[in-house]
């Protein structure tokens, strides 16, 4: 599986340590509380609520530089729209995978 990291940021920032550290603070302000809310519209059978929640979250995973995790969430956000939960476990993998990532920045 792909491990978050910090390239695509570092890419945008062009080098500057300021606007890095303010991307990743929004990243980890705003990452646990997205997440949170997907998982209780997901609960709540809300799709199109879920389906909202992964387009906010899926910006967040490219900036995290995992391209294939971009492309998941896409998919299912898609997939969410139509009422499906096909991805949804590659999905919250991803969710994991970046929550461990954020303990240790």
């Amino acid at each position: 599986m792909e491990q978050p990291n910090l390239s695509e940021i570092q890419k945008l920032s062009g080098g500057d340590p300021v606007f890095e550290e303010k991307i990743f603070s929004v990243i980890k302000r705003e990452f646990p509380v997205e997440k949170e809310q997907y998982f209780l519209n997901l609960a709540a059978g809300n799709t199109t609520k879920a389906a909202e929640d992964v387009h906010k979250l899926k910006h967040k995973i490219g900036f995290l530089g995992l391209e294939k995790g971009y492309n998941i969430a896409t998919d299912y956000e898609n997939h969410l729209k139509e009422n499906s939960y096909e991805l949804q476990e590659d999905f919250e993998s991803i969710l994991k995978v970046i929550t461990d990532y954020l303990k240790t920045i």
